[in-house]
């Protein structure tokens, strides 16, 4: 998986939040510090015991060579703000851009890419379920095509769709579906867009999926020449229909803020609905965080990263004002963001409306220990902005 650029496709924008007062280019206030920092590691959680929990399996250690990829995992208690190192991915191989999602009160894991010394790479098939009771994990039956950096969207407590991602040298527009109970796969409708890798994507409770940004393949500009690869803005939102292998696209226009890569995204549960995106980057990159044009990434610090969208019969991007309301609209404990995140392939929602990520890397690609908390003050903000409060 030797990576490189894309294409857009134009419809809709919604404006970034703009945050008054971030001129410093620094990480913010932590929640909770993992053992060791982690990066491009799966993230997923749950309520344990009334508790509620977040977990991270494999990704990539400080040093951000082949010999850092790990197979690593933490459990991290979000109400005791403490994490510890579990046992991890039971065949101990590393991995990178795996995914993970909650489901039935287990994890499930998928996927992923292993770095070799000689710099190649693969993607992985392998399928874990991790039961969060007795921290075990169990392997399941593998995924037909192999896939990373890619988004798991659960619904129903039965089925997980992974919809476009890697697949060892190229993109792929396949959307896999795992049936929990039978344990098997089927694929459902494809991906319309340019396929995608490093997207973020969330399904609300009605089958209802959005997904956004990614890096797409530019096949060579002339016979011969090298393709290259760039992140994009690109929504596009998708209905799971009656059968659950039909799913009815429809093209969301862009970000306003351009190009959207390795970010997370989450689906707000009613009465609130709609989606919120946030983190990442506006250039695709390596896993060491240096662009596939050879410059240095980094996060969007001068933006608090996040944005909303309500689902209606005539869908539009909610624009959220820039001043003084959107200084608050992300709160990291008692911490303004300064700085911002990215390569993060997921988060976990407490609630309706609170937010946290595991590890990913801040400013100058330095790859985070940090727990953060992200409090999106819908009812005062979005509700009204959308005009969703009646």
């Amino acid at each position: 998986m030797t990576r490189s650029a894309i294409r857009l496709i134009p419809l809709l924008s919604v404006a970034w939040l703009s945050a008054c007062g971030l001129a410093e280019n620094r990480e913010p206030e932590a929640w909770a510090h993992l053992p060791e920092p982690v990066t491009n590691n799966a993230v997923a959680g749950l309520e344990l015991d009334g508790r509620m929990m977040a977990y991270s399996f494999a990704g990539l250690h400080e040093g951000k060579t082949w010999r850092d990829v790990t197979a690593d995992a933490y459990a991290c208690d979000l109400d005791a703000r403490t994490c510890r190192e579990i046992a991890g991915l039971p065949d101990g191989i590393g991995r990178l851009a795996s995914v993970a999602v909650t489901l039935g009160g287990q994890i499930y894991i998928f996927g992923g890419y292993t770095v070799a010394e000689d710099g190649s790479e693969a993607s992985t098939p392998e399928v874990w379920r991790f039961d969060p009771a007795s921290e075990t994990y169990t392997h399941i039956t593998d995924m037909p095509v192999p896939v990373d950096d890619t988004i798991a969207l659960p619904f129903e407590d039965r089925y997980i769709y992974l919809v476009s991602g890697w697949h060892d040298t190229d993109n792929t527009d396949l959307v896999q579906v795992y049936d929990v109970e039978e344990d098997r796969w089927f694929e459902a409708t494809p991906f319309p867009g340019a396929p995608v890798f490093g997207h973020a994507g969330a399904m609300d409770e009605n089958g209802r999926l959005m997904l956004c940004g990614g890096t797409a393949v530019i096949p060579p500009a002339r016979e011969g020449g090298r393709r290259s690869f760039g992140a994009h803005g690109d929504c596009w939102g998708g209905q799971v229909m009656a059968g659950p292998a039909e799913i009815e696209w429809q093209a969301f226009g862009q970000l306003g803020a351009g190009p959207f890569y390795r970010g997370v995204a989450v689906a707000h549960p009613a009465p609130l609905g709609g989606y919120s995106f946030f983190g990442g980057s506006g250039n695709a990159y390596n896993y060491n965080g240096i662009g596939y044009d050879g410059e240095a990434v980094e996060p969007r610090g001068d933006h608090v990263l996040a944005f909303f969208v309500s689902w209606s019969e005539t869908p539009d991007w909610c624009r959220v004002p820039s001043r003084a309301e959107s200084s608050n609209f992300l709160a990291v404990g008692n911490a303004q963001p300064q700085g911002g995140f990215m390569d993060v392939r997921g988060a976990v929602l407490e609630g309706e409306n609170t937010v946290y990520t595991l590890g990913g890397m801040g400013p100058g690609q330095t790859v985070s220990d940090h727990v953060r908390r992200w409090v999106l003050p819908m009812e005062n903000v979005a509700l009204r902005v959308c005009g969703l409060d009646g």
